[in-house]
């Protein structure tokens, strides 16, 4: 695990945790949405790279966090794409998001919803910290 960024699948009784951590808010983003794919056991076609681009606009990092998730979601089921990588940028209270990704292959666990049991977004010593539970 890196020592500033990552994401971790932690034990939930009925419903899919991910605990994730980064050492600023897009990163944080960021390596929620790999940790989402990931334990999703979601596998793509890198052969043709798709972008989509959003804008979310938020009233704390909370909103912020289900907001961004769910709108991966809405692609991912929508359009069968699944992004890793990123292009966030942040402004008061709305964020403008440049997501690529790829076409998907195979999907393990379908995530129903990006849920706010539990959440909240803190300032630790790793910069911020969440943990997320998906309703699957």
């Amino acid at each position: 695990m890196q020592k500033y960024a990552g994401f971790q699948e932690i034990e939930h009784t009925a419903d899919i945790a991910l605990r994730v951590w980064a050492a600023s808010i897009p990163e944080l983003l960021q390596k929620a949405a790999k940790g989402m794919f990931t334990v999703c056991g979601v596998q793509v076609n890198k052969q043709s790279r798709h972008q989509r681009t959003f804008q979310i606009t938020f009233s704390d990092y909370e909103s912020l966090l289900v907001h961004f998730l769910s709108e991966l979601l809405y692609y991912l089921e929508r359009d069968n794409l699944a992004f890793e990588r990123f292009r966030i940028s942040i402004n008061e209270a709305q964020v403008k998001v440049t997501a690529y990704g790829y076409p998907v292959l195979s999907i393990q666990k379908m995530i129903k919803a990006v849920t706010y049991h539990q959440l909240q977004v803190q300032t630790t010593e790793r910069g911020y910290e969440a943990v997320i539970v998906f309703d699957v």
